[in-house]
């Protein structure tokens, strides 16, 4: 089918496509075939494919993103022999589920050709400043913004200096010159040309405009004979750093803490085969660990029995009693902070049968039972190595916020996660949990209700609440 080209559109109309081609991730011309399709047929339009607005678009505002979310990248291929590479860029790119439209210049086209970088993107490729089926509605001011992000690769000597001079003779260059969108080089010359003093400048001046880079790597030339610093880095390369600056990974609020978390129940022994035990199945304490190691914060978690996979990245310790479970806490000391989400058995048989305890004619065997020892007590009474944040949690089925503000008073510790208990909750064993978090303030308590939530959503806002109280009481140095 011949180019479509169309001129002397109002502003409405050309922003109205603009806004409709981009979030159905399809060029202008095709957009424009879409509905004249339409019309011939008299398909009504969909509802997914109307245009979101019809005013123009803030300069700094997001670019539109296709219906699954996708990240977009304007790849700008630059002329030299690395410009092979950048076929294999698009690829990897598109591994990551990150949407490529490619723009060649002149240059480029001596070594790659348009085809292949649009057979590779699935999208049409760019090459002329002056083409009338884009630049009807200022492509090239288009192709700045309706992306996430700019790679320039290769990144040549002349392209970097038209950059840092504000150049725009080309369809390239006037992209970079309009954009509002980080970029991202990938330098790739001759060694002679990368340390010529002409380039150290041109490169220092685009670090203080904000330019990213990366590479070039050390290495043999194209040329015969030639080696240095010069070589493009690869496209695997190119590909982590621009996922880097698209996905950037989380805030680590918790990096360089250390935090203790029980979980689960114990099983206190009656003989070899029988233990008393209760309905814990520690999920809420499984799920504040993986919360905590995703903060960066360094965990260690001390399970007991329980049907639960080791959370990735996590020291865990299994355990079976409370005693043991006590021993392995102090020897985990000291940490920054601890969490004991374990429902502990509070009691245990004095004296556990050696063999399996039979039925006899004298009726029930008698069972003396002993106190166990208060875990989240006696590290809140520690003298020493006592962390400077300890939690406890308050499991109840009646009077849950007075029973949970006697054991923060009684206990010792400074925060209690309270939450019903009762069959009717199903929180135990459950994946939903409703909590009350209580805070001792001084002399006072407040008490802050939670709404329900999934088993790691309140992992995470109680995480989230920690890393907002640490950064409070231990705010940064200044010089």
């Amino acid at each position: 089918m011949a180019s479509l080209t169309i001129r002397k559109l109002d502003e409405t109309v050309k922003t109205y496509l603009r806004l409709r081609s981009a979030g159905n991730g399809r060029s202008l011309e095709e957009e424009v075939r879409v509905i004249l399709g339409d019309l011939i047929q008299g398909r009504p339009e969909s509802s997914a494919a109307r245009a979101p607005s019809v005013a123009a678009p803030d300069a700094q505002s997001r670019a539109p993103r296709r219906a699954h979310d996708e990240a977009r990248v304007t790849l700008i291929i630059g002329g030299g022999v690395a410009a092979y590479k950048a076929l294999d860029l698009i690829r990897r790119l598109k591994e990551r589920s990150i949407h490529v439209r490619c723009v060649l210049t002149r240059a480029a086209q001596q070594f790659v050709t348009p085809l292949s970088a649009s057979a590779l993107s699935n999208e049409r490729a760019y090459t002329d400043l002056f083409d009338p089926s884009s630049e009807f509605d200022a492509g090239h001011i288009r192709l700045g913004r309706d992306c996430d992000l700019i790679v320039v690769a290769p990144a040549t000597a002349d392209l970097m200096a038209k950059m840092a001079q504000g150049h725009a003779d080309d369809l390239a260059s006037a992209i970079l010159l309009a954009a509002n969108r980080p970029i991202l080089l990938a330098p790739a010359m001759n060694p002679l040309m990368w340390n010529n003093a002409a380039t150290r400048r041109n490169t220092a001046q685009l670090a203080r405009d904000g330019v990213a880079m990366i590479g070039p790597n050390a290495g043999e030339m194209a040329e015969a004979h030639e080696a240095g610093v010069g070589r493009m880095a690869e496209p695997l390369e190119i590909a982590a750093a621009v996922e880097k600056l698209l996905r950037p990974p989380p805030p680590r609020p918790l990096a360089g803490k250390h935090v203790l978390i029980t979980a689960g129940p114990t099983h206190e022994p009656i003989d070899p085969v029988r233990y008393i035990a209760n309905r814990s199945s520690g999920k809420q304490g499984f799920a504040i660990a993986t919360a905590a190691q995703a903060a960066g914060a360094d965990v260690t978690l001390i399970s007991g029995p329980v049907d639960l996979d080791d959370p990735a990245g996590v020291r865990v310790r299994h355990v079976e009693s409370a005693r043991e479970m006590l021993a392995q806490v102090e020897a985990s000391l000291p940490v920054d902070i601890a969490i004991f989400a374990a429902a502990v058995a509070d009691w245990r048989v004095a004296q556990a049968g050696e063999q399996k305890l039979k039925k006899t004619s004298a009726g029930m065997p008698p069972l003396q039972l002993v106190e166990n020892p208060d875990i989240l007590a006696t590290i809140s009474k520690l003298r020493e190595k006592r962390p400077p944040l300890v939690i406890g949690f308050a499991a109840e089925t009646e009077h849950l916020i007075a029973n949970a503000k006697a054991k923060l008073a009684r206990k010792g510790c400074d925060w209690i996660v309270a939450n019903d208990v009762s069959p009717a909750t199903g929180v135990m064993g459950g994946d939903r949990n409703t909590v009350h978090l209580l805070i001792r303030d001084g002399g006072a308590i407040s008490v802050d209700s939670w709404p329900v939530m999934t088993k790691e959503q309140v992992a995470t806002e109680l995480v989230g609440r920690i890393a907002e109280t640490l950064s409070v009481k231990t705010p940064e140095k200044t010089s």
